[in-house]
């Protein structure tokens, strides 16, 4: 299994999902990493505000930060590659960088040939 690291802007919590002014982006992205880590995945977050020793041990992180400042992050390193800078991604993209499977959910498909399934409700 993979080890996923993400290094957050600096946030209010840990996840960022707290607060007046929640980004839209960031629940989901939560949900992600929860699903990577259902699927066996080692996924570490750190947000910049709270662990900024976790940014300074990285070499990586640490010259990108040097050079770009912070608007570099949020930063995804997948085995210590980086796959992602500036952005959250996907769970798609996630699946795709970490090997995982991707099952979609699917619907369930109505036989009887109209809408109302034969019920006459409509």
């Amino acid at each position: 299994m993979s080890k996923v690291q993400i290094f957050d802007k600096p946030l209010c919590c840990s996840t960022g999902v707290c607060g007046p002014q929640v980004d839209p982006v960031l629940p989901q992205f939560a949900s992600d990493l929860e699903w990577l880590k259902s699927q066996g995945h080692d996924v570490q977050r750190f947000n910049l505000a709270q662990e900024p020793q976790a940014f300074t041990a990285n070499s990586q992180v640490q010259k990108l930060l040097a050079d770009e400042g912070v608007d570099c992050l949020p930063l995804i390193l997948i085995d210590d590659r980086l796959v992602s800078r500036s952005d959250y991604p996907s769970r798609d993209n996630l699946a795709l960088w970490t090997g995982t499977e991707l099952k979609k959910a699917s619907l369930p498909v109505a036989t009887d040939g109209d809408c109302c399934g034969g019920t006459g409700c409509c």
